[in-house]
């Protein structure tokens, strides 16, 4: 299983990097590409064909201002797609809502302003439908998640 990251833009590599990072600790297989939807769409278009010819099970799209680019990659695929609206104007406002505004029939999930940890998360859970390790993988990083929480409040909280 493979994870297919697309970038609008270079500037949008500090934070899509986080999608990667959590990806990679759950040891599933990505790659990232810049293809604005806008300026590029024949390259977006092969590239898609590509990703999903190559096995690739969910793409991560990260987008600000018009963001359009998880609305058009959704529209070229029926592999699920989760949008990452990127801060830009009107603090990623105008993205978010672009992204989670798509038409009937063409969905798109969509994670909070910047937050492409969630965004792979998300994706992972897509991904462990069909693979028992991975689901295993999962309940494990929750559970270690709790356990931060627990002991956090377990030592009190001082403000």
């Amino acid at each position: 299983m493979k994870v297919g990251i697309i970038l609008g833009s270079s500037s949008d590599k500090d934070v899509m990097r986080n999608a990667g990072r959590v990806l990679d600790e759950f040891g599933i297989a990505w790659s990232a590409h810049i293809i604005s939807a806008h300026r590029a769409p024949e390259l977006l278009r092969e590239q898609i064909t590509k990703m999903e010819a190559d096995g690739v099970g969910c793409f991560i799209a990260g987008a600000g201002l018009a963001a359009h680019l998880p609305g058009v990659i959704a529209s070229l695929t029926t592999i699920p797609v989760v949008g990452v609206p990127l801060k830009a104007a009107l603090d990623g406002m105008d993205s978010l809502l672009s992204i989670v505004q798509m038409p009937k029939g063409i969905p798109v999930a969509t994670v909070g302003i910047n937050n492409s940890s969630n965004a792979a998360l998300l994706a992972v859970q897509f991904l462990y439908s069909s693979d028992n390790d991975l689901q295993n993988r999962m309940r494990q990083y929750r559970l270690e998640m709790k356990e931060k929480f627990t002991k956090d409040n377990k030592e009190g909280v001082k403000l």
